[in-house]
């Protein structure tokens, strides 16, 4: 089987972002910045940096700000930071298309069908930073088997209610493991293992007939999960223990911890952040 070089990604940024009331009245979550940047230039960047040349955003209402943010900047030629930026947005393509209404992560991928065009791609969703990038992991297991591939870590067993967990009767120390189910949200007691999906994925393209064959839940949401569930039945679909750092964006103390982490290992903030800290905690 000819395995195909992954190229394209899509980022799913159409979350209302209700945990970062009222920051996000009138700022799209994926907007929100982690010291110098907003967590979706993160994002972007470890695309980029993971061999992707075409990006599908997908957005919703009130997330223009988006859109605005990826133009080329002609103005501010002297920021590093900006230059850089731009030069990344030389090389790459980015596509937006909107979800219509609140729909679940599912129905947001759903929306990826015409912008794969029967190509595997990468999913990453927009508030999510990991170091270093898991995307250029999956790209890497995909291009060796051609398999789909769900990126996993390791969590508390009192933390497991919060994720989808995978279950495995694979050696889990490989680089790439058989999953055999997924489960959203067990409770700890009845989960089959404590690895939790980390939110990075490489995907065939089968998953969008797997996506149709889901039910919405009862809040009337496709969830990408179920169709991960559908996906294992058809066909082989791998899992990565990601032993890297993974950021989530997605709630306040996170988003605080990563901008306190971060800012620590920066050359420029690093120093005055660290004294800072001494200085609060002598």
């Amino acid at each position: 089987m000819l395995v195909k070089t992954v190229t394209k990604a899509v980022i799913p940024a159409a979350g209302l972002g209700t945990r970062f009331l009222p920051i996000t009245k009138s700022m799209p979550k994926e907007m929100i910045p982690v010291v110098h940047k907003p967590v979706i230039h993160y994002v972007v960047e470890e695309a980029y940096l993971s061999g992707i040349k075409d990006i599908l955003i997908i957005t919703g209402k009130g997330k223009r700000a988006i859109e605005d943010y990826f133009d080329l900047d002609k103005n501010a030629s002297g920021n590093e930071m900006i230059h850089s930026l731009d030069e990344i947005l030389g090389r790459i393509n980015i596509y937006y298309t909107r979800q219509k209404g609140v729909r679940g992560l599912g129905d947001a991928i759903g929306h990826a069908g015409a912008f794969a065009g029967g190509d595997p791609f990468a999913v990453l969703l927009g508030d999510t930073i990991t170091i270093p990038p898991c995307t250029m992991a999956l790209g890497s297991i995909y291009e060796k088997h051609g398999k789909s591939v769900i990126a996993v870590e390791k969590v508390p067993r009192d933390m497991i209610q919060n994720y989808g967990i995978v279950a495995t009767s694979d050696d889990t120390r490989k680089d790439a493991f058989v999953i055999d189910d997924l489960i959203e949200k067990p409770v700890p007691e009845h989960a089959p293992s404590d690895l939790a999906i980390l939110g990075s994925y490489l995907l065939t393209p089968e998953i969008f007939d797997c996506l149709r064959e889901v039910t919405p839940d009862r809040k009337g949401e496709i969830q990408l999960t179920d169709a991960l569930r559908i996906l294992a039945r058809k066909e082989t679909v791998l899992g990565h223990v990601f032993n890297g750092r993974r950021l989530d964006i997605g709630n306040k103390i996170d988003w605080l911890k990563a901008n306190i982490e971060l800012a620590l290992a920066d050359p420029e903030l690093g120093p005055h952040v660290e004294e800072f800290i001494r200085r609060l905690c002598p």
